[in-house]
């Protein structure tokens, strides 16, 4: 049985593959964070070597080991952690060297099933070296040898390495999908089911890791309430807060591009309210506020600070000073009327 929530259209082509004995020797899986990539490629790694009929079972020893991570054919690379460091700093980049056990490895015969699966996990942080290393061996495939390629942006990877690849793209799900996966497969209450469903923007991983973390419900509701002060602040509030993003963006960039997609979010569920698409929106549970806050803007209004938002996103995107642009964007922040 593939674990894998939705992806339909990607599991029915491995499917048919699998039938027909004609797996290509890479893959590469395309989509969000948290969208179930690497289910999909365990689902895979499992088909392939499950003991079963109908694989992937599931429930035999070959597809138990896998999921357990304890295969001795099946391999993850990825970021890793330093152990020579006493903070064990994350990696940057995936190196050569991991490429080149990975190539040793892909060497010798599977050892305990039929193929050997390596899964190679944010593909697009290979180093430049990396992705040269690994082009060598996509461009001479070996039997019984399957690599799956997982990113969230291809854009990065060389675009050799990708045209060596069978691309498979996993789009994000449908909230309905992913507030039903959440009720009936992991037994979670409705209405929180359909708050995380909403919040996830599809990606079913992010929904199963927020439901027993309270702690990312908190940081969205403390991260929320300081959105609405900034608001309804003063131009002097309004500019200590642009300087604050500014000096975390420095630290930690995704920490800033998430607060900013959760400030495109609201406006977003403001511009649906003002369009009278209340049933839509990300924000679920804070309809009141939101029907609140629309009516003191205009559609005009809302229309104009989304673009201001997206502006900025990419302004940062484009190594822009991210002082003087969230500096623009509170400025651009409109006065709500009363």
């Amino acid at each position: 049985m593939w674990q894998v929530v939705g992806q339909t259209k990607a599991v029915s082509l491995l499917q048919r593959s699998l039938e027909r004995k004609a797996v290509a020797h890479a893959y590469l899986l395309v989509g969000p964070p948290h969208v179930g990539k690497m289910t999909l490629a365990l689902d895979l790694a499992k088909a392939l070597n499950c003991e079963a009929s109908e694989p992937p079972c599931g429930v035999c020893d070959s597809c138990q080991k896998i999921a357990l991570a304890k295969h001795a054919d099946v391999q993850i690379i990825g970021l890793t952690r330093d152990g020579n460091s006493v903070e064990t700093k994350p990696q940057a980049e995936i190196s050569i060297d991991q490429i080149r056990q990975m190539q040793h490895s892909a060497s010798l015969p599977p050892f305990e099933g039929r193929y050997k699966v390596f899964i190679i996990d944010g593909a697009e942080l290979l180093s430049n070296e990396a992705a040269n290393c690994l082009l060598k061996t996509l461009e001479e495939p070996v039997g019984k040898v399957i690599f799956i390629l997982l990113t969230t942006n291809e854009r990065l990877l060389p675009a050799t390495v990708i045209s060596r690849c069978q691309r498979l793209e996993l789009p994000p799900l449908v909230a309905t999908e992913v507030e039903t996966a959440l009720n009936t497969r992991w037994g979670i209450e409705l209405q929180k089911a359909r708050l995380l469903a909403r919040l996830s923007h599809g990606c079913l991983g992010w929904a199963l890791s927020a439901a027993p973390d309270g702690g990312l419900l908190q940081q969205r509701a403390e991260r929320m309430d300081r959105l609405l002060n900034v608001i309804d602040a003063d131009c002097e509030e309004r500019f200590a807060y642009a300087t604050q993003l500014a000096a975390q963006f420095s630290q930690n960039r995704r920490l800033v591009q998430e607060i900013l997609d959760l400030w495109l979010d609201y406006w977003r569920d403001l511009l649906l309210i003002k369009v009278g698409c209340d049933d839509t929106i990300t924000n679920a549970d804070m309809l009141a506020t939101l029907v609140d806050q629309a009516r003191g803007y205009s559609l005009v209004e809302i229309k104009s600070f989304i673009n201001s938002l997206q502006a900025a996103e990419e302004q940062l995107r484009q190594n822009a000073n991210p002082r003087l642009v969230l500096e623009v964007l509170m400025i651009s922040i409109p006065r709500r009327g009363r």
